[in-house]
């Protein structure tokens, strides 16, 4: 029989019975906890009907904060049956979904409560699904993307009628990005069915906390904030070769350091090593095995395009405690309480403190206990990165993430999702949209466009029934197409990549996939390395390389897209201070301390940047003219900052450039005989014109029209294909560019082609800090060295810049060559 409600969801004010509570305390005492401060803030905000954002060290309990504010409640009221759902669980990635599940499972049947606890992402089985659309379980733990797919049955507000709490987790890494805004706006229609529902985010490394809950909660809501003081301590160290060589290059290293990484492995039951890449995390793996052959069953690798199955049971060996290292990259930064892992190891720069705390936080996941990171560098300068991480931690500076605002693509699938799910009103949605964040602002004029675009394809697509998607009748939305409702519940989400081809053995067994376009370079009896093993590709059918074990050593690693990691701004900052110290003579980290024979080379030949300068260096070679300009910006920053001075440059002196960019700055070399001031290099790196000038430099209508190929796939103006005819890469960026081009001629004010310019500008460019540094650059006096040879900052510039040329020498030789020369000049 159906239960009365309590009366605590009328009122909003119901407290916990002390039986409840102290079913909750004995509970806690069994598994030898304490109950945190913080966690019953948590319980006695959400039981007083108040939403808000949980903020504490990762291991200390937020997910129990969260989830016993709806168990208390529970517990004090008369029901006894089964619940039909009531907690809504969202995480970010579907491979924390059974981890999850697990850990809210298991309070709940400790305490014996007749909830149950279920699932449901991409990976649940199609019975489940059906029996699901049924009735849901008492808690759900699903994706924004099931979530959105939910939402688009009829009868979805029957489903979501018992709701009462709504719980984010990892809110820091759905803030930000597309999947954040389609989660707004599924929180939007959630809140618009059940007004009492309380929203609560979960998050362990974020700097802007106010910010974060006020999107996460909609403009205007009242929320509570609710950290955890329980203080965490984080030992960062690094690992710093014998010999320090005074002109490295990116990954120079390598591998070179595994035999101290061995001992570091041996001194710890259980280590997670994390490497910024998959192609790095296969490079150590296999180097680890090649150094201890003795540890085959006892290294494992972990990465997002090895197979579900495989990393199941890497997960599975984790938890039991029978592994000694898992290398992995960040498939195991988020969520997964793996409590037998003692140490982390991080390959490279961090990139950014909050990632570096974040994977310092898979080592003792447990509340007071202390979290250890061993830096590896691969690149000498990587030491600077690391205590610069180090300094901004201890001092409390994290990254903070900005939400995004009204992307339109994300609109435009929403608004079908809504009218497929039993149709509605326009006039209703508009307001339960912008009843968001991301759309507070939206304006009629982007409105109506949205819905000309869903119902009639806009101005140049209205001639094709494939666009008509929404029917619109006196303001009523609704799909009445059976077709387009499947492909639109095929194509919901918001996630974009490279298509990717499965791999498996020829004799079967699937290892997991790779990009296209690495495949594409490939020919059969071409050697690669995957999933920690030799592969050797056979044939190419479809989306599928069918490989088998390989007999030669001689390989390549598959490079996969997202590997151009920045570093932070908040890290810039750190490393900029650092130098600046170290010109005045200060190396307090013992990273810079061993670094002090690389600095005082460069003081030497050329200077370290004070604060408040740009330093610029001037070398003449016999490959021309090179300027090396150190803006600290990050690389993604410095892509654009090198094309825009190289550009303008050109205008007033014609000249052809090559340039190379890094994390610090950039390289412009000239054949040309032309000779710059340091007026010249101000006015190249004027902030005035920006966009215009970028526009022209980078030839921002290919770049625009990449990007429009993601745009096209979420509005839903292509179809990636049905379930194992999934179209390739080639494919939907042939149609995209078709469809891009004959908007750009027919319908050139049509506001997706202005959405794929301002993401080309602030993905591909990171244009808010490229602006940071024009501005920073016009107040710093620039400091032009004029040098005799390459200085220790400008070699891993011309390195990089070596590596990217086509020559039948090796480029590795020619770099090796170019250090012994530099290091005998430095002796002399």
């Amino acid at each position: 029989m159906p239960c009365a409600e309590p009366a605590a969801e009328q009122t909003g004010h119901d407290q916990p019975g002390p039986a409840g509570l102290d079913r909750v305390e004995a509970w806690f005492t069994g598994r030898g906890w304490s109950i945190f401060d913080f966690q019953r803030r948590a319980w006695q905000a959400y039981l007083a009907g108040e939403s808000g954002l949980i903020h504490a060290p990762t291991g200390t309990g937020k997910s129990l904060a969260a989830l016993f504010g709806p168990l208390l409640e529970w517990l004090a009221g008369p029901c006894t049956a089964t619940p039909p759902l009531r907690v809504l669980w969202v995480t970010p990635l579907r491979a924390l979904a059974a981890d999850t599940e697990a850990n809210l499972r298991q309070p709940i049947d400790d305490l014996g409560l007749p909830w149950t606890v279920e699932r449901r992402t991409g990976d649940t089985g199609s019975a489940v699904r059906v029996r699901q659309r049924k009735r849901l379980p008492s808690v759900l733990v699903t994706t924004p993307e099931s979530l959105s797919l939910l939402l688009s049955y009829a009868d979805h507000d029957r489903l979501f009628a018992d709701l009462r709490a709504m719980v984010v987790d990892e809110w820091h890494e759905l803030l930000g990005g597309k999947r954040g805004v389609q989660l707004e706006l599924c929180l939007a229609r959630l809140r618009s069915l059940r007004p009492t529902l309380r929203t609560w985010g979960l998050s362990a490394t974020l700097a802007n906390l106010e910010r974060a809950r006020d999107v996460l909660l909609g403009p205007g809501q009242p929320g509570r904030l609710v950290t955890g003081a329980i203080p965490e301590r984080t030992d960062i160290e690094s690992l710093r070769p014998a010999e320090m060589a005074r002109f490295p290059w990116a990954g120079h290293l390598g591998t070179s350091l595994v035999a101290p990484v061995i001992e570091a492995l041996k001194v710890a039951d259980t280590t997670l090593l994390f490497t910024n890449t998959r192609s790095q995390a296969e490079l150590w793996h296999q180097a680890i095995l090649r150094a201890r052959p003795d540890w085959l069953e006892q290294v494992a690798l972990h990465h997002g395009s090895l197979d579900r199955g495989l990393r199941d049971e890497v997960e599975t060996r984790l938890r039991a405690g029978s592994l000694r290292c898992v290398v992995a990259t960040s498939s195991l930064d988020l969520g997964v309480d793996f409590s037998p892992v003692d140490q982390v190891l991080q390959i490279g720069s961090p990139k950014g403190v909050a990632r570096l705390l974040q994977r310092a936080g898979r080592a003792g996941h447990q509340p007071g206990a202390t979290s250890r990171v061993l830096c590896v560098p691969t690149h000498a300068f990587e030491l600077v990165e690391i205590a610069a991480a180090r300094r901004m931690a201890e001092a409390g500076r994290i990254e903070g993430r900005e939400p995004l605002i009204a992307p339109l693509d994300v609109l435009a699938q929403h608004v079908v999702t809504r009218a497929l799910g039993g149709g509605v009103s326009a006039a209703a949605l508009k307001a339960e949209i912008t009843a968001t964040h991301a759309y507070a602002g939206l304006g009629d004029h982007e409105w109506d466009w949205v819905l000309a675009f869903v119902t009639r394809g806009g101005r140049a697509l209205g001639a094709y029934p494939q666009y008509h998607r929404v029917q619109e009748e006196q303001g009523w939305l609704s799909v009445p197409d059976r077709h387009i409702a499947a492909r639109h519940r095929m194509s919901v989400g918001t996630i974009s990549s490279d298509a990717a081809m499965q791999v498996r053995f020829q004799r079967g067994g699937r290892l997991g996939h790779v990009e296209e376009r690495f495949i594409a370079r490939l020919k059969p009896g071409d050697v690669f390395l995957f999933g920690g093993r030799l592969l050797e590709l056979v044939r190419v059918r479809e989306l599928t390389a069918y490989v088998r074990a390989a007999r030669r050593s001689k390989r390549d690693v598959p490079r996969w897209a997202g590997g151009r990691l920045a570093i932070s701004g908040t890290l810039a900052d750190a490393i900029r201070d650092l130098l600046d110290e170290a010109r005045q003579g200060r190396f307090e980290a013992p990273e810079m301390q061993a670094l002090q024979p690389l600095l005082a080379v460069q003081q030497r030949w050329s200077a370290l940047p004070a604060a408040d300068e740009l330093l610029v260096e001037h070398v003449t070679s016999r490959e021309g003219r090179h300027w090396f300009v150190y803006p600290f910006a990050g690389r993604l920053a410095h892509e654009g900052l090198s094309a825009l001075a190289a550009w303008r440059i050109a205008r007033a002196h014609p000249a052809s450039f090559r340039f190379s960019v890094n994390d610090y700055g950039f390289e412009l070399v000239t054949r040309s005989a032309i000779n710059l001031t340091a007026a010249d290099l101000q006015a190249a790196l004027s902030p005035s014109n920006l966009l215009d000038d970028l526009d022209q430099c980078l030839n921002a209508a290919e770049l625009s029209r990449r990007a429009f190929r993601d745009i096209a796939r979420v509005a839903g103006l292509v179809f990636s294909g049905y379930p194992g005819q999934h179209k390739s890469t080639r494919q939907l960026q042939a149609s995209s560019g078709l469809i891009f081009d004959v908007l750009r001629e027919y319908d050139a004010d049509n506001l997706l082609l202005d959405q794929a310019r301002r993401e080309v500008m602030a993905r591909e460019l990171e244009v808010t800090r490229l602006r940071g540094s024009l501005e920073a650059a016009a107040a710093q006096r620039i400091r032009l060295v004029r040098c005799e040879r390459l200085t220790p900052m400008a070699f891993p510039l011309w390195a990089e810049r070596v590596a990217s040329q086509v020559s039948t020498e090796s480029w590795r030789d020619r770099v090796a060559r170019m250090v012994e020369t530099l290091e005998t000049e430095a002796d002399a």
